[in-house]
């Protein structure tokens, strides 16, 4: 290996360069390029500089949608050739998927050929197919020649191409968009175009319009594939409010009878830009290692149309448990997410909310509008002017044509004796002869009158604000119709639902054996499930010294709600309990709860019922049983209790009326509507004390009457009629207890 090579003793041209700046400028104006040219479209035609070349240049080809097809290899070259120096690879899937009606919602291009299906089947070589542009493609160029945009030289300076297109299509929203950059991506699902012109006309009529306001027309993603997107209201408004979040999106499917009681799951529509054979073969899958119990086996019956068919294990088989579980376990559920990250003003990356993004739409086209009308108006001058002088010339013909029979140079004649422009004076010498006929005169009056009246019709349009509004909302209105939920194109196919609540516990519930078991908590603290239903809970043996808190019969299925003096409630299933043979385990293992608080009670959740809960101070509220739940070992705070105070009582709700009793042995009974019902709180006052607090809660039906047993286990019953003095209004103090209530201050 030979020596290397000194360095010129002069130095030569070598420059010493820091390596940190070097490296820092070279790699900010990388990130910068594919920030600006290749990841974020720009918001005021929802393009990248790939998309807006393939359509310009499909413009340059004269590609409309009633002429005919080129091939694509043509389309491809043209825009290598001379707007996008880059892989023709990268073209043509850009191209393709421009074209495909189950990737983009509202396609720009129309191709004819092979290109590609939702299994995820690429399209054929752009030698054998064909392209031209669609309707949208065209709205979307409207204007173009009428100097609406700014043109710039292309990447080798031979050509112009536009900086962005007019867009008098919601194309950012409609047609959504992804890309990642350096430090940036972009997510934007697509939407309904004739919802998105909605929003935009309401945005024209009042400019201060919310969020809240535009979601009564926008109702969220309309994704090309359908589905059915089960997010609350309140999530989709944060995400348009905020640019950002996600829609869980899920299939959407049918329950198809077979006869003899027996069905199958058939799945219509999948989730957006999930491949349907991978997610066939996933399902397999997971159907061969067992982890789909409920699921006997998956057919694809597709043509045209997606037909997946999903054979339950048995007829018994809930359709909706089955498919919760595949929700839960297939791209049958994805999540996709919202990043409104794009070029705001085609130069600064920004995430827009729903109504920044239709405002910069709007204003883009207002920015054409004025620049169309302007360069009619220079259209209109021009021919005004060549106009007059026609009409001059007409006036004056016999002068006109000795001048330009006679003089040397007709021309400067005409303009000195006629007071001509040089433009004037030019179209008068260029004048065919035969339009010296009589008639062209009335003609060029004509024409010169509707185009006054056609100039000063711009001229009020361009001074006035809210001429150039009703003029893009009519155009608006236009695109609305165009793309209305009457046509096929135009059709919502996204719907939107509530997930079913029960789904989790239930698809557990489903893996579970059901039998059933006696939950058992020591005074202790010792918890423990024994097998069957124990008969008499005083045979059941503890630890020296402990003893009995309570037993809850039960099935391993249940979810168990143990309700703590704090106010918290924990969640436990009834299958993950220790087992009945010993004595059981510290309850405090498998729940975090404070040192200073013990448990008050446990029970069965009734997904349907609903308790009042009470605190020591008189305090309550009613609460569904389904809000204690909580999937964490710290549980849930339901009741706020604070110093000396708390929860003491959580009455299952079985009918419309409450009585309360008091340390103080005051009973008070008032209606059940007048407790509110919550989800978190302290509550509201069931009965005042002035020294004490709360005994004893019980709920009734009044029709009934109300009912104790005493000391002795007598049955007392008191009538509507003779409850009369302890019926009043909630928060009063109520009166003495009736004779033979039991000194215990509680109903028994």
């Amino acid at each position: 290996m030979g020596k290397p090579l000194d360095p010129p003793g002069d130095g030569g041209d070598i420059e010493p360069i820091d390596l940190k700046a070097a490296l820092e400028e070279r790699y900010l104006a990388y990130a910068l390029s594919t920030i600006m040219g290749r990841a974020l479209p720009d918001v005021r035609d929802g393009l990248k500089p790939v998309h807006r070349r393939i359509v310009h240049a499909m413009r340059v080809l004269r590609l409309d949608p009633g002429q005919g097809y080129k091939k694509c290899a043509r389309i491809v070259g043209d825009v290598m050739g001379k707007f996008h120096p880059h892989g023709d690879a990268s073209i043509y899937d850009a191209l393709v998927r421009l074209s495909q009606d189950f990737s983009v919602r509202y396609p720009l291009v129309d191709g004819q050929g092979n290109f590609g299906n939702i299994d995820g089947d690429s399209a054929a070589a752009m030698r054998y197919t064909e392209a031209r542009m669609t309707d949208v493609a065209v709205l979307m160029l409207r204007g173009i020649d009428e100097d609406a945009v700014d043109f710039r030289p292309t990447y080798n300076e031979e050509d112009q191409e536009p900086v962005v297109l007019p867009g008098a299509f919601p194309n950012l929203l409609a047609n959504g968009s992804s890309g990642i950059a350096v430090g940036m991506a972009t997510n934007i699902p697509p939407h309904n175009a004739a919802e998105l012109c909605d929003a935009a006309l309401k945005l024209i009529e009042s400019p201060e319009a919310d969020t809240d306001t535009l979601l009564r027309f926008v109702q969220g993603p309309d994704f090309p594939t359908g589905g059915v997107v089960v997010d609350s209201r309140a999530q989709i408004r944060e995400a348009y409010d905020t640019g950002r979040g996600s829609f869980r999106v899920r299939a959407r499917w049918e329950k198809e009878e077979q006869g003899r009681g027996g069905y199958v799951v058939v799945v219509t529509e999948i989730p957006y830009q999930v491949q349907k054979s991978k997610l066939i073969e996933k399902i397999a899958d997971l159907l061969q290692a067992r982890k789909l119990p409920l699921l006997a086996d998956i057919r694809d019956e597709s043509a045209e149309d997606v037909r997946v068919v999903l054979e339950p294990k048995s007829r018994t088989v809930d359709a909706e448990l089955l498919m919760e579980s595949l929700f839960r376990l297939t791209d049958l559920e994805t999540r996709f997410p919202l990043n409104m990250n794009v070029l705001s003003g085609g130069k600064v990356p920004k995430v827009l909310s729903l109504k920044e993004a239709l405002t910069e739409w709007l204003a883009h086209l207002r920015d054409v509008l004025v620049r169309r009308t302007n360069h009619r108006l220079g259209q209109i001058e021009r021919r005004l002017e060549v106009l007059s002088g026609y009409i001059i010339a007409f006036l004056n013909l016999d002068e006109v044509i000795r001048i330009i029979r006679e003089e040397d140079e007709p021309k400067q004649e005409l303009m000195r004796t006629f007071e001509l422009t040089d433009v004037q004076a030019e179209a008068i010498l260029n004048m065919r002869l035969r339009s010296l006929r009589k008639l062209e005169e009335f003609e060029l009056k004509r024409e010169h009158d509707a185009l006054s009246a056609e100039k000063a019709e711009k001229e009020a349009l361009l001074g006035s604000t809210e001429r150039q509004w009703a003029a893009i909302a009519g155009e608006i209105r236009e695109v609305r119709e165009t793309f209305s939920k009457k046509t096929k194109l135009g059709k919502r196919r996204t719907l939107f639902a509530d997930a079913p609540s029960r789904a989790l516990d239930d698809i557990a519930v489903a893996m579970i054996e059901k039998e059933p078991v006696t939950v058992v908590l020591s005074q202790k603290g010792f918890l423990r499930a024994m097998r069957g239903h124990v008969a008499d809970p005083a045979t059941l043996t503890f630890r020296e010294g402990d003893s009995l808190k309570f037993a809850i019969p039960a099935m391993t299925t249940d979810k168990l709600v143990f309700l703590s003096t704090g106010g918290r409630a924990f969640t436990l299933g009834a299958d993950k309990l220790p087992s009945g043979r010993g004595l059981g385990e510290p309850l405090r293992l498998a729940i975090d709860m404070d040192d200073d608080q013990d448990i008050v009670l446990g029970f069965v959740v009734d997904p349907a019922g609903k308790r009042l809960v009470a605190s020591s101070d008189g305090s309550g509220f009613v609460v569904s049983e389904n809000e204690m739940l909580s999937g964490t070992r710290k549980g849930k705070q339901i009741m706020n209790v604070a110093g000396q105070v708390r929860l003491m009582l959580a009455v299952p709700i079985t009918g419309d009326s409450v009585a309360v009793v008091g340390e103080n042995r005051k009973m008070l009974v008032f209606p059940l509507i007048q407790v509110p019902e919550m989800t978190r709180g302290k509550g509201v006052r069931l009965q005042r004390f002035k020294d004490g607090g709360l005994s004893d809660v019980r709920i009734f039906r009044m029709a009934e009457g109300l009912s104790w047993h005493d000391t002795a286990g007598r049955l007392f019953t008191r009538s509507e009629a003779e409850l009369l003095e302890w019926r009043g209004d909630r928060a009063q103090a109520g009166r003495m207890v009736p004779k033979g209530f039991p000194k215990s201050g509680r109903f028994g």
